[in-house]
């Protein structure tokens, strides 16, 4: 099965959850208005991105974050798909042989340097909790489909907190970055061999686990 930053999130936080919502799927999760959200943002910045689309009213506070963006001098990719074979080869994102599936909100291959920046919106109300390893991934699978690109620089964007988050990937630190990466998918990996989903229980089970038959959801 390929896997995403996401799936593997999910599958650390809960192996049972994982597999009810993403093997099984007879479970479902709501779809918290949240999410849709910041699916909107998304959607509204990859337009005026990418097609100059106006941005909605509602979504005009984005404006300012995104024209300077767009100032980064270089080939510019919106919901960029990448994918990666299982031997670190680059692919399609639907690619037959696809083992992971990434997407960038927005990405800038430099022309004259050996550098990519990447951004990733985000609508929530702080960054106290913000987890780059998203940004990691990403950035070890842009070393892959350009491997020109020597340095990633990297930043989560807090549209509404109005916070950045940064972070920097080197191209000679992906061996040792993989490794991590690849211990998470081993763990997921022996889940399926062995059909053993055991549960996690974890700060979601009480208020938030869509499983309802686990005996640690908490609203069993």
């Amino acid at each position: 099965m390929a896997w995403s930053y996401s799936s593997i999130n999910l599958f650390k936080q809960c192996p049972r959850k994982y597999y009810r919502l993403k093997v099984t799927k007879d479970v479902k999760e709501p779809f918290a208005e949240h999410l849709i959200y910041g699916n909107a943002v998304h959607k509204a910045a990859e337009l005026y991105g990418r097609d100059d689309v106006e941005l909605p009213e509602k979504y005009a506070y984005v404006k300012p974050y995104l024209d300077t963006l767009l100032q980064i001098e270089g080939e510019k990719l919106f919901e960029h798909k990448m994918g990666i074979t299982e031997a670190l080869e680059p692919c399609a994102f639907n690619d037959k042989s696809v083992w992971w599936r990434g997407i960038a909100d927005f990405m800038v291959i430099s022309e004259n340097k050996p550098l990519a920046t990447i951004i990733d919106y985000k609508t929530g109300k702080s960054a106290k909790y913000a987890d780059t390893q998203q940004l990691e991934i990403l950035s070890l699978a842009t070393f892959l489909h350009y491997p020109q690109v020597e340095t990633v620089k990297a930043a989560l964007l807090f549209v509404v907190s109005q916070e950045f988050v940064e972070v920097k990937i080197q191209a000679k630190d992906a061996r040792t970055l993989w490794k991590k990466w690849f211990s998470d998918v081993d763990a997921m990996d022996t889940c399926q061999h062995t059909n053993v989903w055991n549960p996690k229980p974890n700060f979601t089970c009480r208020n938030h686990c869509p499983v309802m038959d686990c005996e640690h959801n908490g609203r069993s």
